[in-house]
């Protein structure tokens, strides 16, 4: 049984590949919307704030959408994921270009972002809900899971270095400024009661959520912020580039750690590493080297912050099993919500922060920012990521699921099996 449980490298690769579509995509969009309206298609920081805020809030609430539909779903000769997977793919392809591209027009500019943005966002949930569901059925065994995930996320995060390369160029340089059979149906209020009942996923989307926000204040707001306040226009690429490497490099290190120290520590040492760095570049005047350190130790964050999540949920769904013998089929119920709240809780940030600027007098393709932009830019890269990197750590404190709870789940469910 342990041999079957058993992934080989094959089978890891394979399933890597299916999480770089969403990572990568998330990457550019997180990094590169909020300029590209302002300063590309030339939006109104009022309007480019409403798409953010619209498309990410719409996206947020696909997810559990989604994921009851997925549960819900008949099982075919091919599975019950891979119809939305294929279905979903092309779809959202077309979609995703169209984000990215300036319509002739001027006056429906705002409708035109709105509409393809939630139509990528909705199709992109249709893929990831069901992918990210698979880590609870491609093994039984954690460590093999924990093992697939890291492999996922270095494979991912090596495609988006270069996605990022070539986007950089195009940016900056260019323009120059399958699962098991579900035994019960519960309908969609049942299934929010069902997750949300259980105290350590509670727990641990809340940690997670704050945490989460943190870095993506941080990468919404980076680019800006080194063009503007830090007037690193120039160097801006290879600022970035570090961040991405960082962030691949450090994947297998914090795989390593979380298995030879716990997850929980590894969130705590992980998401934290970070502070000090963010305070020291808002303190000391624009300096380059000291740019490239916070984007380093920014990257060692990013890769904490996207690996953890992913390889503590499965112990939650664990945990529920566990508690619940006689409730199955539930995965992409819990995967989707927590999607549900980190998308959610991100595009009232990413709608909050862009309309700060706007607040703050923001000016559309400008070479210089008036000064209350600067200082907007310095909360939005530092002291609002490290209130909310403080919050979910603390909110972690309470989570219950140690080593020891681990293990204990783990043998439970064997005997079970």
């Amino acid at each position: 049984r342990e041999q079957k449980n058993r992934l080989s490298i094959c089978n890891k690769l394979c399933y890597a590949v299916g999480g770089a579509p969403y990572q990568i995509t998330g990457c550019a969009l997180g990094f590169f919307l909020q300029i590209y309206l302002l300063d590309v298609a030339q939006l109104d920081p009022f309007y480019a704030s409403i798409i953010l805020f619209v498309g990410r809030a719409w996206d947020a609430i696909t997810d559990p959408t989604i994921g009851f539909l997925v549960s819900r779903s008949p099982w075919t000769r091919f599975g019950r994921m891979l119809p939305w997977i294929l279905f979903s793919t092309p779809l959202a392809v077309v979609s995703y270009f169209l984000i990215w591209y300036v319509p002739v027009f001027e006056d429906g500019r705002v409708i035109w972002y709105l509409v393809f943005y939630c139509l990528f966002q909705t199709l992109q949930t249709c893929f990831h809900v069901p992918y990210s569901a698979l880590t609870m059925f491609i093994t039984e065994d954690q460590k093999e899971r924990d093992s697939a995930t890291a492999y996922s996320m270095s494979y991912t995060w090596t495609l988006t270095i270069l996605e990022t390369a070539s986007l950089l160029v195009f940016f900056f340089h260019g323009r120059q400024c399958l699962g098991f059979p579900v035994n019960e149906r519960m309908s969609f209020f049942q299934g929010i009661g069902l997750v949300m009942g259980h105290g350590p996923y509670v727990r641990l989307v809340m940690g997670f959520l704050f945490t989460s926000l943190a870095f993506m204040l941080l990468e919404g707001n980076f680019a800006l912020f080194c063009c503007y306040t830090l007037g690193l226009r120039n160097d801006f690429q290879n600022i970035l580039l570090v961040i991405m490497l960082a962030a691949m490099l450090t994947i297998p290190f914090w795989q390593w750690f979380l298995t030879k120290f716990g997850k929980k520590t590894a969130v705590y040492i992980g998401t934290s590493s970070v502070i000090p760095f963010m305070i020291l570049v808002v303190c000391v005047k624009s300096n380059l080297i000291i740019t490239y350190m916070v984007s380093f130790a920014a990257g060692v964050g990013v890769a904490a912050a996207f690996l953890l999540p992913w390889s503590m949920l499965p112990d939650v769904v664990d945990d529920f099993q566990v508690q619940n013998p006689d409730s199955q089929g539930h995965e992409a119920i819990f995967y989707s919500f927590y999607v549900f709240f980190t998308k959610f809780a991100s595009g009232i940030s990413l709608g909050i922060s862009t309309l700060s600027l706007d607040f703050a007098g923001y000016m559309t393709r400008g070479c210089t920012q008036p000064e209350n932009v600067d200082i907007t830019l310095k909360v939005l890269v530092s002291a609002a990521p490290i209130g909310l990197i403080l919050i979910g750590l603390v909110i972690f404190r309470s989570y219950p699921i140690d080593e020891e709870r681990r293990q204990g789940n783990r043998k439970l469910l064997q005997e079970q099996r």
